[in-house]
């Protein structure tokens, strides 16, 4: 299971990111991916997936300096002994670069 710990938030040069430009970023980057992303509280937001039957939840933390992608619960994704389906890591990858994505926007 692969979790984003503490990824460096990038603006484009000569531009200040808030907590509030991360939190859009990460919600606009979610929702091109599918990912269902709610509030779960101040710096804290929670990624659904549902694909076919399969569910993955993230707890994702964030900052203006950083955010986090961190496994939080799936279904029928064969969650064991920190082994998953393999498609869980490149979802979460995805969203990770979808997020990158996003900061350039700003």
């Amino acid at each position: 299971i692969v979790n984003v710990i503490d990824a460096l938030v990038t603006a484009p040069p000569n531009r200040t990111v808030s907590a509030e430009d991360v939190r859009a970023a990460i919600i606009r980057a979610g929702a091109s991916l599918r990912w269902q992303i709610r509030e779960a509280g101040p710096g804290k937001l929670v990624g659904t997936l549902d694909l076919r039957r399969h569910t993955a939840v993230v707890d994702i933390p964030y900052s203006v300096t950083s955010f986090s992608i961190i496994y939080k619960s799936s279904i029928e994704l064969d969650e064991a002994g920190g082994q998953i389906h393999k498609n869980y890591n490149g979802w979460v990858s995805n969203l990770k670069k979808g997020i990158y994505t996003q900061l350039l926007l700003i």
